[in-house]
C-alpha cells in the first residue's frame, strides 16, 4: 500500500553547474531526502547534461541517495558505470528499452535500485508487466528535455493510475513525479498518491533559498498527505 511521508529530491538540473558539490550540500542541509540527477544524452531528448563522471563526484560530496534519471537511448550500455559512479537508484524510460524486465533485472544485479520512468504520452499499462521487478516508478508531468516547465495538470489521473496498480500489485515501489513541481502542485500530485517529489527550478531557482525552499515544498506535500481520503 502507499507509504506514509513524502521524499524530497532536488534535482541539480536547475542548480549552478559551476558550483555542484556547494548546490548538493545545501540540499543535504536543508533536510533533502536524495539529490536527483537528471541524465540527456542529445538524443532521446534535446538536451546533453552529465554523465558518469558527475555521478562520482557527487558520490564523493554527499551521504544522500544519488537517484540518477537516464533519459538516454540504449541505456543497458551505461548501467554498470552508473552504478559504479554512485547511482542508488537507477531509472530507465520504458520508451528507450526494447527489453524493459531484462534491463530492471540487471540494475538490480549491479546492486542498485531499479526505476522506471513514463513520458507524458506513455500510457501507464506500459509497466503492467514489470510492477514486481520495480523500487520506483517516475511518472513525467512535463515533456522530460528542460527544467522550468509548466506542470501538466492531465497527468493527475495518470499519477492516481499508476498508484492505485501498485497498490493492487501489493508493490512497495516508490511513485515519484517529476515536472512543475512547486509548492502550488506538490499537494496535488501528493494527494494522487506520489510519495516522492523531484523539484528543480522551485528549489534552486527560491529567491527565499534552498533551505527555505525544501521545508516548503515538504509542508505543500504535507498537506496533501492530510486531504487523502
Amino acid at each position: 500500500m502507499a507509504e506514509t511521508g513524502v521524499r524530497i529530491a532536488p534535482s541539480i538540473l536547475s542548480a549552478d553547474f559551476a558550483r555542484l558539490a556547494d548546490a548538493v550540500a545545501e540540499a543535504e542541509a536543508a533536510g533533502a531526502d536524495a539529490i536527483h540527477v537528471d541524465v540527456m544524452d542529445g538524443r532521446f531528448v534535446p538536451n546533453i547534461t552529465v554523465g558518469p563522471a558527475v555521478v562520482a563526484a557527487l558520490r564523493r560530496v554527499t551521504r544522500l541517495p544519488l537517484d540518477v534519471h537516464l533519459m538516454i537511448v540504449e541505456p543497458e550500455r551505461y548501467l554498470r558505470q552508473f552504478v559504479e559512479a554512485g547511482a542508488d537508484i537507477l531509472t530507465v524510460q520504458v520508451e528507450a528499452c526494447l527489453h524493459l524486465h531484462r534491463v530492471l533485472q540487471t540494475i538490480r544485479g549491479l546492486g542498485a535500485r531499479a526505476g522506471v520512468a513514463l513520458n507524458p504520452a506513455t500510457p501507464p499499462v506500459a509497466i503492467s508487466q514489470v510492477l514486481g521487478d520495480l523500487d520506483l516508478v517516475l511518472v513525467m508531468t512535463v515533456n522530460p528535455g528542460f527544467g522550468g516547465q509548466t506542470f501538466i495538470q492531465s497527468m493527475l489521473p495518470k499519477v492516481a493510475e499508476v498508484r492505485r496498480m501498485l497498490d493492487e500489485a501489493h508493490s512497495p515501489a516508490v511513485l515519484e513525479v517529476d515536472g512543475g513541481i512547486a509548492p502550488h502542485t506538490a499537494p496535488q500530485v501528493v494527494r494522487a498518491g506520489a510519495r516522492m517529489l523531484v523539484a528543480g527550478e522551485a528549489i534552486y531557482g527560491a529567491e527565499a533559498g534552498v533551505r527555505a525552499a525544501v521545508q516548503a515544498l515538504r509542508a505543500a506535500a504535507e498537506v496533501g498527505l492530510g486531504e487523502q481520503v
